[in-house]
Order: C-alpha cells, then sequence, then structure tokens
C-alpha cells in the first residue's frame, strides 16, 4: 500500500510564458494568501498523484472530466494538459483561488489550445455545464462535506453521467472506536471554504456511503493504496465492471 502523509465559467487571463517549476508556482500561490491543498512543498507530487489514479482506473484522454472543487489547479494542472481540447470542466466556489489557478499554473497556449471549462457554483451542480461525464473526481471534498452533501453530489453524479462513468472521490473512514474519528453527523461543511477560514475535516462511515450508494443503483469499491494524508479513493459506478481491480499497485 502506497500512503503519503502530509504535514499540514469564465476563462480568465493567463500569466506570463516562460519555463518554471510547479515547486516555485506553489510557493508563490502561498506567499499570495491562496490555499494550495497543502504545503506547497508537495503541490507538484500531489497533483501527479491524482493524474496516476486516475490514468490506473480508467480515464482516456477523450474522457469528459468534471474536477469538483478543483482550487488553485493543483490536479487540474495536470490533468488538462492529459486530456483532450473542451474534455476538462471545473466547479471552484473560491473565484480568488480559481483566478489565480489559472493565471499562475496554466500556461497561457495550455488555456488557449485545451479550452477548460470552469464555475463557481456552490451547491455542488453538476448540470451547470449541460454536459454528460465520464469521469469526476472530488478530491478532498467528502473529507469535508456532510452527509446531505455527499448524497447532493450522488445525485448529481448519476444525474449528469454516461452509463459506464465512474466517480473517484476521497474520504476519512470512520472508526467507532476513535472519537476524534467518529461518523459525522453534522449538517454544514466544516472546514475552509469561500465563506469559512476556519479548518476542520470529518470522518463517514463505509457502511453508510455502500447504503446511500446502492440506493441510487450503483457500486462502490474503496481502493486499497494511493491514501495520501488519512485519505482513500472510493470509485463509484453504475456499472460494477468499473469497479474490477487494476490488477496492479504502485509500489
Amino acid at each position: 500500500m502506497v500512503g503519503l502523509r502530509l504535514k499540514r465559467a469564465t476563462v480568465l487571463p493567463a500569466g506570463p510564458p516562460g519555463p518554471r517549476s510547479l515547486l516555485e508556482v506553489g510557493q508563490r500561490l502561498h506567499s499570495e494568501g491562496i490555499f494550495t491543498g497543502g504545503p506547497p512543498g508537495y503541490f507538484e507530487i500531489a497533483g501527479r498523484l491524482q493524474l496516476a489514479t486516475l490514468l490506473r482506473e480508467g480515464v482516456y484522454p477523450w474522457s469528459k472530466l468534471l474536477d469538483l472543487g478543483c482550487g488553485c489547479l493543483r490536479g487540474g494542472y495536470w490533468i488538462i494538459h492529459f486530456l483532450d481540447r473542451g474534455r476538462y470542466f471545473g466547479i471552484e466556489p473560491q473565484a480568488r483561488m480559481l483566478q489565480k489557478g489559472i493565471q499562475l499554473v496554466l500556461e497561457p497556449e495550455t488555456l488557449n489550445q485545451k479550452q477548460p471549462r470552469f464555475d463557481n457554483n456552490d451547491r455542488f451542480d453538476f448540470s451547470v455545464f449541460g454536459e454528460t461525464f465520464d469521469v469526476v473526481l472530488a478530491r478532498s471534498i467528502w473529507s469535508h462535506a456532510s452527509k446531505a452533501q455527499v448524497e447532493v453530489m450522488l445525485d448529481g453524479f448519476r444525474a449528469n453521467s454516461s452509463a459506464d462513468a465512474f466517480f473517484l472521490t476521497s474520504y476519512l473512514p470512520a472508526s467507532p472506536w476513535r472519537w476524534r474519528r467518529r461518523d459525522y453527523s453534522g449538517q454544514q461543511w466544516k472546514g475552509k471554504s469561500h465563506d469559512s477560514s476556519q479548518p476542520g475535516q470529518v470522518y463517514h462511515s463505509l457502511q453508510w456511503v455502500k447504503t446511500q450508494v446502492e440506493a441510487r443503483g450503483m457500486f462502490v469499491r474503496q481502493l486499497t493504496d494511493l491514501v495520501l494524508n488519512g485519505q482513500y479513493w472510493l470509485k463509484i459506478s453504475r456499472n460494477p465492471d468499473q469497479l474490477l481491480d487494476a490488477g496492479f499497485q504502485f509500489e
């Protein structure tokens, strides 16, 4: 099992062209008060791992992919480069965070060539683009979302995805034996967001997730590797064949 422990709809103008390291980009974002999804030193590797996981689990260049909570494009940078033109869609309620990501992370030529589309809605509304998605990605979203919000996302995936689509989402598993990891029953988002500066995270029972997924006629599998900062990946689909183990693991 791979486990990395980290310590603590408008196209906008892009930043200046020229080669630069993503480490430098992450540090600049951090210096401007933009949350990079974790320590800026992990900005590059954490983004790479999102694409690596998607590749193993079945994304194609022609897949239509929705990146839910795309932030400052830590993972979006790699995914946009991989996907064909017009196949990346990102939702991020924190408009300034997204704008800075577009300006500082994406090269101008990539922005023009790939034509990603973005939206700032905070309702987990997958329908704003009028598209049917093949892949939905939600990194570090369920680790802050209430159960009602998780249900909205499951409904959104089912209503706005193709028959063979998959939803790859990370979460923190609840534990009945550890008080700090008890199953979350609150009604609100817990953590930093467009309307809160308070940190926080939540845990959900895998059994509860399975019950909700199966109630919607879908299937779910928890991936056993690529555990990042305590978060496990869940793969959800209407097609059970999508959940077959890839047969190999990153070592």
